[in-house]
């Protein structure tokens, strides 16, 4: 994803200065005249914005805050930091209140919408934190989509979070409508364009119920990062005292997935868990379908 929004930025005119642990990673970026730094401190040191796509809060604490190679640590006075990471609110009132000790900014800015949306521009940007700051930046968030103002720092990565648990418990009702409509003997494929100008339509199975049925698990979004964002819900919802059983039960099934050796699959490689507890397979209906 971070390519593809890196991409946007370069074609708008922007000068980019790009980082990632794994240099071939990057090579695309300084074909299309990106420059390389070696460390998040030198990025930092050579930009205005620094912005962050990595996978788990531990990556963020570590190449934002790292005292010895974090970016905040090369980040001039004035400096904004934007974190795209879905990750800990806490983290994010963390390296805010870093960074305002540095007469510095930080955005807490997760994304929802996929590498598709990343390619196309049209992320969903739930961005929290002073709302100066993100009126500031709304050029660069212009290219990359659509961007939301939640609120206080922290509130974007809240709102991510509610998104996950919207997402996780929508997938559970798609693919257990699938599972149902092939025991039943419908043609699932009927099935699904039926119901998608129905009240059961949703973004999910736009995206996702073709791609089901033709067993195309490719990664838009990790099974292994989704199961490390409900599990940051389930602890706020500890924290909040609140009760949300289809959050639960989603993570365990995707919990059920990484067992099985499939976190480097996308989500909707949920319809394994699925077929598994059930005993039945809608292989043969991709196949079916496409002849």
């Amino acid at each position: 994803m971070g390519r593809s929004m890196c991409s946007h930025l370069i074609k708008a005119g922007y000068t980019l200065t790009v980082f990632n642990r794994t240099l071939s990673k990057a090579q695309p970026l300084l074909d299309m005249g990106a420059h390389l730094a070696h460390s998040p401190l030198e990025l930092a040191s050579k930009s205005d914005v620094v912005f962050s796509i990595v996978g788990y809060p531990s990556d963020v604490r570590s190449v934002l805050l790292d005292p010895n190679s974090g970016a905040l640590s090369g980040l001039r006075h004035g400096g904004i930091l934007v974190d795209m990471t879905t990750s800990e609110p806490s983290l994010a009132a963390e390296i805010s209140a870093a960074a305002s000790a540095k007469l510095c900014a930080a955005i807490d800015a997760p994304v929802s919408g996929g590498d598709l949306g990343a390619k196309k521009g049209t992320l969903a940007i739930f961005a929290g934190g002073d709302e100066f700051v993100v009126n500031r930046l709304s050029p660069l968030f212009a290219l990359l989509g659509k961007v939301n103002y939640m609120g206080a720092t922290g509130k974007g990565q809240f709102a991510k979070l509610a998104n996950q648990i919207t997402i996780a418990s929508t997938m559970v009702g798609l693919v257990e409508g699938m599972v149902y409509a092939h025991k039943a003997g419908l043609d699932v494929g009927l099935f699904l364009e039926a119901i998608s100008s129905g009240a059961a339509g949703s973004k999910s199975l736009d995206l996702n119920g073709n791609r089901i049925l033709k067993r195309d698990f490719e990664p838009g979004f990790y099974v292994n990062h989704f199961v490390k964002d409900l599990g940051i819900c389930l602890k706020e919802c500890q924290n909040m005292g609140l009760a949300l059983p289809g959050l639960a039960l989603a993570l365990q099934l995707y919990l059920s997935l990484k067992a099985h050796g499939e976190g480097n699959l996308g989500t909707p490689a949920l319809i394994l868990a699925l077929e598994r507890l059930n005993n039945v397979s809608l292989e043969s209906v991709a196949v079916t379908s496409s002849s």
